[in-house]
């Protein structure tokens, strides 16, 4: 398995993974849902004049994205034994009164950091007043889709062959990415950004099939885009390592 970087943000990636086959890949990218996550799991109102119900606004404050300590652990596997500790659970506090935009940067606790404090939560009117308590735990997204690291999502890359072009350019101005051009008196194609439409095929029929594709069976276009939790290349490697536990266990249970 080999991979090439193609570009890379803190927020977004996109790289390429040769030598592995459909399966491996669909399989990292599953795997991606086995990375342990913290969320809001539990929140108590002690007061709420908004607009928004409780259940509302608990809903909410469960996708706000938080930063885990390297030190935290699933609850389930804590020796609180499941009760709630520093070790595997997080909490928070809100008290906020209108009118105003209430934020997450508003949410005040202990054990974990807001990954992004720009969100709104809910936007209270004059006099208006909202107080809560929240309790966040680790848990994948297996569990619940608020335990959600990212988007992940691959792409066979297209296998593209060339042969007795005449360079007319038809093929140029139906592309409706515009990845074909023009190079010495032939054509290069940019299969990165090409979505096999396939409209330039089908035209090169026409006249002298000089433009053949296929998906690719070993070569795949990986793309994760992070909610804020964790660095794209954080995820990717975490699922490896999922993907490696699973296996491991299976190994086991063969035996």
């Amino acid at each position: 398995m080999k991979i090439e970087k193609i570009k890379s943000t803190s927020g977004k990636a996109t790289f390429i993974v040769r030598g592995i086959d459909f399966s491996f890949a669909n399989a990292l990218r599953r795997s991606v849902s086995e990375i342990p996550v913290l969320a809001v799991d539990t929140v108590e109102f002690y007061k709420n004049d908004s607009a928004l119900y409780d259940e509302f606004l608990a809903h909410r404050l469960g996708l706000v994205p938080l930063k885990a300590p390297k030190t935290f652990t699933l609850r389930s596997k804590c020796t609180c034994k499941g009760k709630g500790c520093l070790k595997c659970t997080a909490s928070f506090k809100l008290k906020a009164k209108g009118s105003k935009t209430v934020y997450t940067s508003e949410l005040k606790g202990r054990g974990a950091e807001i990954a992004l404090k720009e969100i709104p939560i809910v936007l209270l009117e004059k006099d208006q007043e909202l107080e809560l308590s929240a309790e966040a735990i680790l848990e994948t997204a297996k569990e619940h889709a608020k335990f959600s690291t990212g988007l992940t999502w691959f792409n066979a890359l297209p296998e593209i062959t060339i042969k007795g072009c005449d360079a007319c350019g038809k093929c140029i101005e139906i592309c409706p990415k515009g990845v074909i051009k023009l190079k010495d008196k032939g054509i290069t194609i940019n299969s990165l950004n090409c979505d096999m439409c396939e409209a330039c095929v089908d035209l090169c029929k026409d006249l002298k099939d000089a433009i053949s594709m296929k998906p690719s069976e070993t070569d795949f276009l990986f793309n994760i885009e992070s909610f804020g939790q964790l660095e794209p290349k954080k995820i990717f490697s975490e699922s490896v390592k999922a993907l490696d536990a699973n296996l491991k266990t299976l190994t086991k249970a063969v035996k």
